[in-house]
């Protein structure tokens, strides 16, 4: 069935090559025939090799429409900052006995904060948080004085976004009931910090395309041209 359904939004694609977001937003909304609230991705192919340091980009993207899905933070911090953390809305908050938590395999949490001072507690779960994408960063904000703010950023609505070794950039940004509108300025958002983060001396062009699709739908190429201009 999900077959079927794939090649019938392939043929009304058609012979269309790029499409503009506007259109390509209408068209995922148009043609979902699931049961349930797919997601809408976007995979950015970018002429970057992560082998090299100086192009391996990553960063957090603040969705200005959300992205649909309730998040849960783990904050380590002690004193002031922790009563901020529980203040802003962390779920988990605390120092060693969080680090124990984590370490006897209790990991509910979608994103990991850290104050500066307890990176030495942290560190210790390198193994444990690194591979599932949950150890704080500074380049991420994850590590940082202003807990309340990271946490609440959280909360909000916010993408990661990093090169995978084929050199390109995958994220799901919100749902696909969003209005076209907000889906809009998510992935506008998104490519646009995309763009921000283009290296130096990177040679030729830096975008080799943008597709966006939903969950169960087909791939649609955007005019990397109309990219270029969020």
């Amino acid at each position: 069935m999900a077959g079927k359904r794939y090649k019938n939004m392939a043929e009304k694609v058609g012979t269309a090559t790029v499409f503009s977001l506007k259109d390509a937003v209408a068209f995922l909304k148009d043609n979902s025939t699931c049961k349930f609230d797919e997601t809408v991705e976007v995979a950015v192919n970018l002429n970057l090799d992560q082998r090299a340091a100086d192009q391996n980009i990553r960063g957090m993207v603040a969705m200005p429409a959300g992205t649909g899905k309730s998040v849960r933070v783990a904050v380590f911090a002690k004193g002031a900052l922790a009563d901020a953390a529980k203040e802003a809305g962390a779920e988990l908050v605390g120092d060693t006995d969080l680090a124990d938590k984590i370490s006897g395999g209790d990991i509910d949490f979608d994103i990991c904060i850290a104050s500066p001072d307890m990176m030495g507690v942290v560190g210790r779960l390198g193994k444990i948080l690194g591979p599932k994408g949950l150890m704080p960063n500074p380049k991420l904000g994850t590590v940082t004085t202003n807990i309340a703010a990271a946490v609440k950023s959280a909360k909000a609505g916010q993408v990661e976004f990093r090169l995978d070794k084929n050199g390109i950039v995958h994220a799901g940004l919100c749902k696909l009931s969003f209005a076209a509108d907000q889906i809009e300025q998510n992935i506008k958002a998104f490519l646009g910090a995309i763009v921000k983060a283009k290296p130096n001396g990177v040679k030729g062009a830096y975008l080799k395309s943008v597709t966006i699709s939903s969950t169960m739908g087909v791939g649609l190429k955007l005019d990397t041209a109309e990219v270029l201009a969020f």
